[in-house]
């Protein structure tokens, strides 16, 4: 199977600028990188290190179906089962089907591929539902082996756990009711704007001026408060917010993408062989086609034809 493109950091040509909110900065891919979906210039975020926040480890003699004696996949092999913090909310990436109780969506083709690639099984999977603001300390706490949770990769979170390459490019945008006439952020002034604890989502709308930021615990209470009037608009990654405007008819997406969100698969941070083990799935997935499949039933009636997959960056010193 052939491999899918690969970009080392070294590669990649530094601008930087200010991140709004966090005063860190920032790096634009050069020509060995693809862009985000949707034309909006990609992001890299750079870490003190000189490294990319997207760049990972790369597979190297990793592979699916490769499992060596003494290793962390190894290791979850022997317990049975893969445990992979998720959503449970998230419509089209990570939601329970109402009729069949199933867990369903692209992030869990992602974590049921990695299953499948340790036991050969894509059912030996058991998912535990976490919050947004869960995801770095059941990592942590080695309560989970991987997350795979619509995780923006950061320098900072990298301060405390491992990420995967990218495989999924958001961007952060607005949903207003269907008569709204707001067409960004440009247009919210004095509003009241909701957006889940612990995401970058709620950094940066903290930052917009005269704007009243509303924190709450999960993006589906978000959209309660937005469908009672409690909140004017609510904020997020355009994939959470197509799963929503996708059940709500009174609602709407709208505006440019605001931010680069990198989404990777969290790992703790001392399992660097379970990294490149993921790595090297993800590959697969792209060369196989099981990337697009994937999108092309989940979010393309909502978010339009599949975008080039993330080139995966990898140069990260174990």
């Amino acid at each position: 199977m052939p491999r899918a493109a690969t970009t080392r950091f070294e590669d990649l040509t530094v601008t930087r600028g200010d991140v709004p909110g966090d005063g860190r900065e920032r790096q634009e891919a050069g020509s060995g990188a693809a862009g985000g979906p949707g034309g909006f210039p990609r992001k890299l975020q750079e870490c003190s290190d000189g490294a990319p926040a997207t760049a990972s480890y790369a597979p190297q003699d990793a592979g699916p179906g490769v499992v060596p004696e003494g290793s962390t996949m190894a290791r979850i092999r022997e317990r049975g089962a893969l445990r992979v913090g998720i959503s449970a909310d998230t419509l089209r990436m990570s939601a329970r089907d109402p009729f069949t109780g199933n867990i369903e969506g692209f992030d869990i083709d992602v974590a049921r591929a990695v299953a499948k690639a340790i036991f050969g099984d894509p059912g030996r999977v058991r998912f535990r539902v976490i919050t947004s603001a869960q995801r770095e300390q059941v990592l942590i706490d080695h309560e989970v082996d991987i997350v795979v949770r619509t995780y923006t990769i950061t320098c900072e979170r990298w301060e405390h756990v491992a990420f995967s390459a990218e495989y999924y490019h958001a961007g952060q945008k607005l949903l207003v009711p269907s008569t709204s006439r707001v067409k960004g952020i440009g247009d919210l002034d004095g509003q009241r704007v909701c957006a889940s604890q612990d995401t970058t989502s709620l950094a940066l709308l903290r930052t917009w001026e005269d704007v009243e930021p509303v924190a709450a615990a999960t993006h589906t209470q978000c959209l309660a408060m937005f469908q009672q009037g409690r909140v004017d608009a609510l904020t997020g990654d355009d994939t959470v917010l197509a799963g929503f405007a996708a059940q709500d008819p009174y609602a709407k997406v709208v505006g440019d993408a605001v931010s680069d969100e990198p989404y990777g698969i969290g790992i703790p941070a001392d399992q660097v062989d379970l990294v490149r083990f993921v790595n090297a799935v993800l590959e697969q997935r792209v060369s196989d086609g099981s990337w697009r499949r994937s999108y092309d039933r989940w979010l393309a009636d909502v978010l339009g034809e599949a975008p080039a997959p993330p080139t995966p960056v990898y140069g990260r010193a174990a």
